[in-house]
């Protein structure tokens, strides 16, 4: 007998026989559902059989027969009915347990997100992709086929789609493509550490998404559900279906604040900030004019996470407020990193290291927040470094500035495209999906080892567009991607360290060294950020003009 967990409430197993509902009974089942009709093989045990050792061991049993591969939609419904009526925690079986779950999946549509009942199912073993499109039309069968087609078909919304979705339209104008993202606002989210700084205004960060979408491209106002790779179609809520003859994907990645308790109640309040956040960057800078004593925390969860630097430009930037201020003597500065290291390429470090000094902050490392006591104004921090045994200490702050972990999106994890850790399975040199080759990802939500910034998914977009239309025209991949990521760390106000590199942590700068020397701090690094950036993401990056973005071509030796 092998139980499969759902969830708390509901099990599901392959065929049982009698002698087994003792031990179904002695592990805390109450009911039993058996959706395997009788006779369907000669070694079967009929449901009576069932039903009899059932009541001897003490469960209800209930018969809800469902032929293999014809679940109907009423058998749904009455297995849903039969969960609210039947005593739980219910144990369900047929031959394999996939008609079972199966209808589990069903049942639950109407009060469960399609990924997290991807994700209870795949969890127990069971794949319920060839039901996807019913679970997002909650729990019943869509009467169309297709509400639209296009050549392509973009999913999200951010600087790697609309960036990837100008530059296809540089190289094919007139190419049909589509736009999936449900947000009205389009964020420059690399500006939100100068917001914390007090450098930028918030409002400089946003455009409405409608003015950026390129002419031409049909922006599909919708969330996405669920994708049917096998179909060449993405399910959108209300189960739409949207078909493709390529897709892109590039939804960006989730920020899962509830990962640490008591955060969501906190935050922006109680002297707890995150520059990760368009309302909550202003708050960091309120916080760091207004705090003259005290303790501040800066913190960093594990990897990945988008822009790598992020956490520690938030503690340099307002250090360097404090040291202007004349309250930097006054004020302990802690950096809580669950990492082992400063910064990824160590080329960076030196120059980080002075910085660190100066303001003399101290580094903690293998310290990963999982709680905070806003009112008590304390952060709990499990602490795993290596060789000891692992511990839990809770710090007393002032003020908090928290990164929060990061994951790829549930509908992201939950789907055919993800590997193993979530994330969306690429070629890192080409960024084609390895299981479709009409598939392409970039940005934040791929598993390349690249860093995860807006300057990667810049030099990304033209590789994939350009790969995109070599397919179109019957060609083999021509461009490829070499990893460049870039972190300007800004280490003060005035100067920053422009972190450039690529996979292996290999150095590719952009502009001369003479110019600026990456691995120092200097003045026309900031410049560079403050003035030069933003220009270039708004008319040029999105705009699908590849300044210092021209992909490298696949040597023909």
């Amino acid at each position: 007998m092998q139980i499969k967990t759902i969830t708390a409430q509901i099990s599901v197993s392959p065929q049982i026989v009698a002698d087994d509902l003792p031990a179904i009974a002695a592990a805390g089942f109450r009911s039993i559902i058996c959706n395997r009709p009788d006779g369907e093989a000669a070694d079967q045990p009929t449901y009576e059989e069932i039903e009899t050792a059932a009541s001897a061991a003490g469960l209800e049993a209930r018969y809800l027969p469902v032929v293999a591969g014809k679940v109907r939609d009423e058998d749904a419904e009455e297995f849903g009915t039969a969960l609210l009526e039947l005593p739980g925690p219910v144990f369900a079986y047929c031959r394999t347990g996939t008609r079972s779950a199966t209808l589990w999946s069903l049942s639950q549509a109407r009060t469960m997100s399609a990924a997290d009942i991807l994700a209870a199912t795949r969890s127990a073993g069971y794949d319920m992709a060839g039901v996807v499109r019913r679970i997002v039309n909650g729990g019943k069968t869509p009467t169309d086929t297709a509400d639209a087609a296009f050549d392509v078909v973009i999913v999200g919304g951010g600087a790697a789609g609309i960036a990837v979705a100008s530059s296809l339209l540089a190289r094919k104008p007139g190419l049909d493509v589509a736009l999936i993202d449900p947000a009205d606002i389009h964020y420059y989210q690399p500006g939100w550490t100068m917001v914390g700084g007090g450098i930028f205004d918030a409002e400089t960060t946003a455009k409405t998404m409608g003015s950026l979408i390129p002419k031409g491209v049909h922006w599909l106002k919708s969330a996405v559900a669920a994708f049917e790779p096998g179909d060449n179609a993405v399910i959108l809520d209300g189960c739409r279906v949207v078909k493709y003859n390529r897709l892109v994907v590039c939804p960006g990645l989730k920020l899962d604040w509830n990962a640490i308790s008591g955060l969501v109640e906190t935050l922006g309040k109680n002297g707890v900030t995150s520059n990760y956040r368009y309302d909550l960057a202003p708050y960091t800078w309120e916080l760091v004019k207004g705090l003259t004593q005290g303790r501040a925390l800066f913190t960093q969860p594990p990897m990945p996470i988008k822009c790598a630097g992020a956490p520690q430009k938030a503690m340099y930037l307002s250090a360097s407020n404090w040291e202007r201020m004349g309250t930097l003597g006054d004020i302990d500065v802690q950096f809580m990193n669950a990492g082992g290291v400063l910064f990824g390429v160590k080329d960076y470090v030196p120059a980080l290291m002075e910085y660190v000094e100066r303001y003399d902050a101290t580094l903690n490392f293998h310290h990963n927040l999982v709680a905070v006591d806003g009112p008590a104004k304390t952060a709990t921090f499990t602490v795993t470094a290596p060789e000891t045994n692992p511990e839990t200490v809770t710090v007393p702050f002032d003020m908090m500035h928290v990164t929060p972990p990061q994951t790829a999106p549930d509908f992201i994890r939950v789907s055919p495209l993800a590997d193993a850790g979530g994330w969306i399975d690429v070629d890192q040199s080409t960024l084609r999906h390895k299981a479709y080759d009409n598939i392409w990802s970039l940005g934040d939500v791929m598993n390349a080892p690249n860093a995860k910034t807006a300057a990667a998914a810049r030099v990304q977009a033209p590789v994939v567009a350009e790969n995109l239309i070599d397919d179109i025209q019957g060609k083999s991949p021509t461009a490829i991607y070499n990893g460049y990521g870039s972190c300007p760390l800004t280490v003060e106000r005035g100067k920053i360290v422009l972190a450039e590199f690529g996979y292996g942590g290999t150095l590719l700068p952009s502009l001369p060294t003479w110019l600026i020397d990456g691995t120092r701090p200097t003045r026309a690094a900031w410049i560079l950020k403050e003035q030069i950036l933003p220009p270039v993401y708004w008319k040029a990056m999105l705009r699908g003009k590849e300044w210092l973005a021209k992909p490298e071509k696949i040597s023909a030796g």
